[in-house]
């Protein structure tokens, strides 16, 4: 018994140190991966992200003798990625076009940016010289404001070009806003650009006014037509699109939305009709067990023992439907009212049903499951007019519409 436990004792040690190498030589086989995916990636050009890689080891701990690699692929990273940057500015700046200046500001930010991310880590120490690292760090700031201020007073020119020039009409309008809040995003209050932008989204934005006609030789409810122009219930507005059920004064409408009306039938009244017959057995009461000579089964003490005795049911239901159904069918069309075509029809159509089910029942109801009972104890209900059947198919008719609408701008 003491041999088996010593022994038992040994395979747990064993499997201990095992466990233990295998953790080990995982993280050491994690850190030489990380340390030949940084010098791949310095090898590759992608000097960005070797930065990245090295500052993250450096931060769990900058001095241990492990992470020494990540020290010097960083200093080497970071010098090549700055004579780049600088290499390219000096090219785009020699060529002096107005489309390299968003790269050239960019380049500088960068330069900026990627110092900042080291400065937390230094003094960084080369453990085989004793000696910190050195990086040419330099103050970017002017270099920074000088090419934004070049940056910005092109954006400013291009958007008012744009803003001037009418050749597509509302869509230019669109296009100088974007570069207007480009700009106001690079530089916030530059100049006017505020006026601008409330100009520019004034003149851009569409007005479309909806309207709903009747093309069928039957009525409208009132109600639908109202719940179908209510417009802020779908909640269609957006930046560059405002919809009116109502004309307003001072606006010119650049397009109109039309719900057509073409087919609207209403099914006549129904009450349909199903037999069903249900059968079961039921416990009614009890009975003394006997075995097959007909004398009563005792239990220990010698009483008589009592069993369910089941008896069969029943049950003839009578179940009637009242049914009766509405559809309408229209179209949906976009007209341009500068040029007075129809620029865009979609067909539309909804239905809606009413549908009441009870049942009256001829036998031992105890036949019926709850689903039967439930209708037995229903009555039926008065058929909704016409008008009330057309109402309630525009829910979903306003649904769709809605969806419609929402899928199909009037200008891309």
């Amino acid at each position: 018994m003491v041999l088996y436990l010593t022994y038992l004792a040994k395979l747990k040690l064993m499997r201990k140190t095992i466990l233990f190498f295998l953790i080990i030589s995982t993280l050491i086989f994690s850190s030489c991966s990380s340390i030949k995916s940084t010098q791949k990636a310095i090898n590759s050009g992608d000097y960005e992200k070797a930065i990245s890689i090295a500052i993250k080891n450096l931060k769990k701990d900058k001095t241990k003798e492990k992470n020494q690699p990540y020290v010097i692929m960083l200093q080497e990273a970071f010098q090549k990625a700055t004579e780049r940057d600088l290499s390219r500015i000096a090219f785009l700046e020699k060529e002096n076009q107005a489309n390299g200046l968003r790269t050239i500001y960019d380049l500088y930010t960068g330069l900026k940016y990627r110092q900042e991310r080291i400065k937390p880590l230094l003094p960084l120490r080369n453990l085989a010289t004793g000696r910190n690292i050195t990086f040419d760090f330099r103050n970017y700031d002017d270099q920074i404001i000088a090419a934004k201020e070049k940056y910005a007073a092109y954006l400013y020119e291009n958007a008012v070009a744009v803003f001037n020039d009418g050749q597509y009409g509302k869509m230019n309008y669109r296009i100088a806003y974007d570069k207007f809040r480009q700009l106001s995003n690079l530089y916030p209050n530059y100049k006017d650009i505020d006026r601008y932008m409330e100009e520019a989204h004034a003149r851009g934005t569409d007005y479309v006014f909806v309207a709903v006609h009747n093309e069928t030789n039957q009525i409208i409810p009132r109600r639908l037509e109202q719940d179908l122009l209510a417009l802020d219930t779908y909640g269609l507005n957006d930046f560059w699109t405002v919809y009116h059920a109502q004309k307003a004064r001072g606006i010119s409408y650049d397009f109109d939305l039309e719900l057509n009306f073409r087919r609207i039938s209403v099914s006549p009244e129904q009450i349909r009709e199903k037999e069903i017959i249900k059968e079961r057995k039921i416990k009614d009461g009890y009975k003394y067990l006997t075995d097959d000579q007909g004398n009563f089964v005792k239990d220990s003490l010698g009483n008589k023992i009592k069993v369910d005795k089941f008896i069969p049911v029943r049950c003839k239901l009578y179940r009637f439907t009242q049914f009766k159904s509405s559809r309408v069918v229209g179209v949906v069309k976009y007209i341009d009212n500068v040029t007075h075509q129809v620029v865009e029809q979609f067909p539309i159509d909804s239905e809606f049903v009413f549908e009441h089910s009870y049942a009256d029942y001829d036998g031992d109801k105890r036949a019926l499951d709850d689903t039967f009972l439930d209708l037995i104890r229903l009555e039926s209900v008065r058929f909704p007019t016409n008008e009330q059947m057309v109402y309630d198919t525009g829910t979903d008719l306003k649904r769709k519409l809605k969806n419609i609408i929402r899928r199909n701008k009037f200008r891309g």
